[in-house]
């Protein structure tokens, strides 16, 4: 989690500077003050309300059940909450009515899990590598995976999913509530959102005739209208638009076939709107 983070924000233009230790770094925005802690931390103390902002995963707010304002999913760090265990152990894919021993690091989640299915069993907590409990320890085990590798090399199998996670940027409520914070707060989420939009979009420019100026600009997937120039000598125009990174393979050959041509492409850093 820590990478993707510090590479979102010194793509947002926020440098970091560490201190001897490595767990405050200065930023460069003055009004900030940061510290580095576990995700697990980083919810507790945002909800003891010591910090007004921070990253964490939606697994750990959701098994801390906090009460905390996301700003921003960062779509980082994918992962699954998912019940696992050797194919031996399932009845029919499922886990069985009978007793059983779960290990995980999600208490709250998997207790919750386990009444909803109508399930008897008796948590273990683990504390990291829960895999490997199965099956001297544990029967099945509550893990987040964000490909289900580890588990399978591990021998289980994954029979039931209780959530979906992602990095995500969060606020405590009162922090939002104060009218000094609020405006800070809103600013830093907006530089972190200009560059997962930018991620998610090029810059694409083409140039066009005027005969087929309309037909060219009618295709393009633009965020409001595109830019557009004339061409030296009346050549004709230039069209620019930030458009859908999924969307290039079809969209290029829709502009050629619209009159475009000369396409060029280019990464974009931030997108502000």
């Amino acid at each position: 989690m820590q990478e993707g983070v510090v590479q979102l924000l010194g793509d947002a233009g926020i440098r970091l500077t560490y201190d001897r230790r490595g767990y405050r770094p200065a930023l460069s925005l003055p009004e900030f003050e940061a510290k580095i802690l576990k995700p697990q931390n980083i919810v507790e103390m945002l909800d003891a309300g010591s910090r007004d902002l921070g990253f964490a995963g939606a697994d750990w707010v959701a098994e801390k059940s906090v009460d905390l304002v996301e700003l921003v999913d960062t779509c980082l760090d994918p992962v699954r909450i998912v019940a696992a265990a050797d194919h031996r152990f399932l009845v029919d894919g499922r886990a069985p009515r009978t007793r059983f021993v779960v290990a995980t690091e999600y208490e709250k989640l998997t207790t919750e899990w386990l009444l909803t299915h109508g399930l008897d069993a008796r948590i273990v907590r683990s504390y990291g590598a829960t895999e490997v409990f199965p099956p001297e320890d544990a029967d099945c085990v509550v893990d987040n995976t964000a490909t289900g590798a580890t588990l399978k090399a591990n021998g289980l199998t994954i029979f039931d999913e209780l959530m979906r996670s992602s990095t995500r940027l969060y606020a405590h409520p009162r922090s939002l509530e104060d009218k000094a914070k609020r405006p800070v707060i809103e600013h830093f989420a907006l530089l972190i959102r200009s560059v997962l939009d930018a991620r998610q979009r090029v810059m694409l420019e083409v140039n066009v005739s005027s005969e087929q100026l309309e037909a060219v600009v009618e295709v393009l997937p633009c965020m409001r209208e595109p830019t557009i120039s004339p061409l030296h000598g009346a050549g004709g125009f230039a069209v620019k638009a930030a458009v859908p990174r999924t969307d290039l393979p079809a969209l290029i050959r829709r502009i050629k076939e619209a009159g475009g041509s000369d396409i060029v492409i280019s990464q974009l850093a931030q997108i502000v709107p």
